[in-house]
């Protein structure tokens, strides 16, 4: 039995008050015994309810009923430490552990970047309503940061009459953004540009490295939606729209995040999120109703976070839309039968913020808020993410007390809550430490951030060699556009606060497009000229003189910072005041670069073709500024490819494992006169999923198939020889499709089963190798999730190569589409 809530012995450098946890420590001790006794009777509970709870049946992803026995839900799994607390708990005090308010309710100000704490706020909170969880601020020093969560935990564990520490969430989304001077890493749909899953690691350990001593020990991260719908505002917190990617980066950063040796003693739990269809709105905006069928969101939504949950992963945030006309807050199917029975999960679910209210004040599907807590509590809720009252906490006591939800569901939201911070050693290690605060702002850190950024800055077109521009051979160079002296666009939302902080507010260290290329050209003229002037204006007039002088101009267009709701839009086409600027630089001939800057792709088909070069920038963070100017000037070769379809026209989402039917329209069974109406093919996307150019070029040759059969369990192995052809050394991302040829439902045209990024030096040649096994490569999901494996031929594609083979039987055994693991592969 673990000895219960040790705290005499503070961490090298915690901000502790000894007096203060001696006390707590001599209350403890003279509990031990009574702990114990109460320990056997919590386990007889718990193995009662294991033994009368009846085997769940598979189940689709529907709506079903609402049923009023507690017992259908799983139990939790917890130690003796939770189990003997649980024991002692009352009602009132299980509640609590359920509840997470903002940090605006505890501070000063009621303001989110106010990082400080008015304990006559905090007190009642922890002694009447025993809250065990906050969340958020905004980015301050780690000194403000440790002074904060000191001061917190002392006062919780001192007016908790079991001295249960807090555990305090933060939305740290590519680096540790909240806290001053950290590195910040791109956004997550370049990471997926990268296709290098080292870089999804390297974000989470900086993340835990610059934050896990400073009192943060639940990161909201990673988001494991889907990027299929590029008007959603949230699209650049995703991998990409191809579920594999999305499954490897995922599992990636989870590993890292909550196994991290260097943050020792201390432990940082993940939170994957938006459990689950969140990023496929019908309309595309944020939180608003997606329609998806169960078969789509086995297939394509489900992997990542199963894979995540196969790497440990502790937490889920639910989505906070609705699907098919049902809100996932209140779903059952999916927070109890999905999420629960299939999946798997044991962890913590939370809502996001203010969601149990939302049911009633937006979704309409609770007549009030009571009611709307009833509901998510009974669908599989943990934790309510309030976040500005304690109504939560009076509304579940009355639905308790009036017989609707019982003691025992309770215990299993409070038990989960409890198991979490026991695994993140909260009971021993609540205190943030002073000591470590000099790896913070490491400067090693912020050169892996620009790794990243290099190697996740695409290059869509290189019109007769446009680029590199040689530094040697530039004299006079142009750079303009709302992003050209913007750090904020660069590093988009949830940078420094939720939508990202005034441009002025950004460290000056922070090199812009426009810095990075004058110290990149340090013998040329680099000039820029706001695209407004003082008063608003475009500045066309002067712009266009100073381009027609210049050898060459860079473009930065794009977005201002955004995320969630205030980024929602019903156009993506480039603005009319960004594309009158591109076509005045154009009118003068001069060779011009565009560059794209946002968190999600512009509809650039206005002036795309008289670009000479185009790069899709992204959201590349803190070092994009410099990877970009090094692209531009050769010093680094591009390597990345779209992890997402960029669509040319407006409204127009297509992402590229898109059904066959949304490949053509077959007009000739209208009749004679109707075959050469209308486009016959889909329209052409601006570049497809997976494309991106190089300094290099690669050749691909010899595909080659063990057997052309594949029957039974047995495998294939492919292997295609990849060829650096050109003249410099170049990273090659070796992506392998399979198409199902026909199915009993429609398949994809194609579907990513494993890549693998690799450095070739110039003119070498490298087997590239690939083993295809029935059920992880084959087979598909049906709605209740169980792996359809037909007979039938399937091709594989990789690079321009193309084979066929058949498979020729079922396999010997089943599975559950448990997720993919490995990096890069299934499974």
């Amino acid at each position: 039995m673990t000895t219960p809530h040790p705290f005499l012995e503070a961490p090298t450098g915690a901000t502790a008050e000894p007096s203060v946890l001696r006390n707590i420590v001599a209350a403890r001790a003279a509990r031990t015994l009574l702990l114990g006794a109460l320990l056997c009777a919590w386990s007889s509970c718990q193995r009662a309810a294991v033994a009368t709870t009846a085997a769940p049946a598979v189940s689709t992803i529907s709506s079903s009923p609402t049923s009023a026995a507690s017992s259908a839900l799983p139990p939790a799994v917890v130690s003796e430490r939770v189990a003997a607390l649980l024991a002692q708990m009352t009602l009132e005090e299980k509640i609590g552990q359920m509840t997470q308010l903002a940090n605006t309710v505890i501070n000063p100000t009621g303001v989110q970047r106010d990082v400080a704490l008015d304990s006559a706020k905090l007190v009642p909170l922890i002694r009447d309503f025993h809250v065990g969880s906050f969340l958020n601020g905004e980015a301050v020093p780690p000194t403000q940061w440790v002074k904060y969560s000191a001061a917190l935990q002392r006062i919780a564990m001192r007016e908790s009459r079991l001295h249960i520490p807090i555990i305090y969430g933060i939305d740290h989304m590519h680096g540790a953004s909240y806290v001053a001077g950290t590195a910040i890493f791109p956004h997550n749909l370049n990471l997926g540009a990268s296709f290098n899953p080292e870089f999804a690691r390297q974000t989470a350990r900086a993340t835990v490295l610059e934050s896990a001593d400073l009192g943060h020990h639940w990161v909201f991260a990673p988001v494991l939606d889907l990027g299929v719908n590029t008007y959603w505002p949230r699209v650049y917190e995703t991998y990409g729209e191809d579920p594999l990617v999305a499954s490897v980066m995922g599992a990636a950063f989870v590993r890292e995040l909550q196994e991290n040796k260097e943050i020792a003693p201390y432990k940082v739990a993940a939170c994957g999120k938006h459990f689950l269809g969140y990023s496929d709105p019908r309309n595309g905006w944020d939180r608003t109703n997606a329609m998806i069928s169960d078969q789509r969101l086995q297939e394509f939504f489900r992997p990542s976070f199963q894979a995540a949950m196969d790497a440990g992963l502790k937490t889920i945030m639910i989505n906070s839309g609705l699907i098919n006309g049902e809100p996932v807050h209140s779903s059952k199917a999916i927070l109890t039968d999905l999420l629960r029975r299939q999946m798997g999960f044991k962890g913590v679910a939370v809502t996001d913020w203010e969601d149990i209210i939302r049911l009633v004040r937006v979704q309409k599907t609770a007549a009030n808020e009571k009611e709307a807590t009833y509901m998510a509590i009974e669908a599989g809720v943990d934790m309510a993410m309030t976040p500005y009252t304690t109504n939560f906490c009076r509304y579940v006591k009355e639905l308790v007390q009036e017989g609707r939800l019982t003691e025992e569901r309770i215990n299993l939201s409070a038990g989960r809550v409890l198991q979490l911070k026991d695994e993140l050693g909260l009971f021993e290690n609540p205190m943030p430490r002073t000591d470590r605060l000099n790896r913070i702002g490491d400067p090693a850190l912020k050169l892996l951030a620009l790794d990243a950024a290099r190697e996740s800055v695409v290059l869509l077109k290189n019109e007769q060699n446009t680029l590199p521009l040689a530094p040697g051979k530039v004299k006079r160079l142009l750079v303009v556009g709302p992003s050209a002296d913007s750090r904020a666009n660069l590093a988009g939302g949830w940078t420094l606060a939720w939508q990202g902080r005034p441009e002025a507010e950004y460290p000056k260290d922070v090199l812009t497009i426009y810095a990075a290329l004058k110290k990149e050209y340090p013998g040329a003229q680099v000039q820029s000229i706001p695209y407004r002037d003082a008063a608003g204006k475009l500045s066309l007039t002067s712009i266009s003189a100073a381009a027609r002088t210049a050898d060459a101009v860079v473009l930065a267009i794009g977005e201002r910072p955004y995320t969630e709701g205030l980024g929602n839009t019903s156009d993506l086409t480039l603005p009319d005041d960004q594309q009158q600027l591109v076509r005045t630089v154009q009118a003068t001939g001069k060779p011009n670069v565009l560059v794209v800057v946002g968190g999600r792709p512009s509809i650039i088909r206005s002036v795309a073709e008289k670009s000479s070069a185009i790069i899709w920038g992204g959201l590349p963070g803190f070092g994009g500024g410099q990877a970009i100017a090094e692209i531009i000037s050769g010093k680094v070769n591009p390597s990345a490819k779209l992890s997402f379809t960029y669509p040319q026209f407006a409204g127009h989402i297509s992402p590229y494992h898109h059904d066959n039917n949304e490949n053509s329209l077959d007009l000739s069974d209208f009749g004679a006169g109707f075959e050469n109406r209308g486009p016959k093919f889909k329209p052409a996307m601006l570049t497809e999923y997976g494309e991106g150019l190089s300094y290099t070029s690669f050749k691909y040759s010899n595909l080659q198939l063990s057997d052309s059969v594949l029957s039974g369990n047995g495998k294939v192995r492919a292997t295609v020889q990849v060829t650096n052809t050109g003249r410099r050394a170049g990273k090659e991302a070796v992506l392998w499709f399979l198409t199902d040829e026909v199915g009993r439902i429609t398949r994809p045209v194609r579907l990513l089963k494993h890549f693998e990024k690799q450095e070739f030096k110039p003119g070498e040649s490298r087997e590239m190798v690939f083993e295809i096994q029935p059920l992880p490569h084959l087979s598909y999901p049906n709605a209740q999730g169980q792996p359809q494996l037909e007979d039938g031929y399937f091709t594989l594609r990789v690079g321009d190569q193309t084979k066929r083979f058949r498979y020729a039987g079922p396999a010997a055994t089943t599975r559950s589409t448990d997720g993919q693991k490995g990096s890069g592969s299934q499974p």
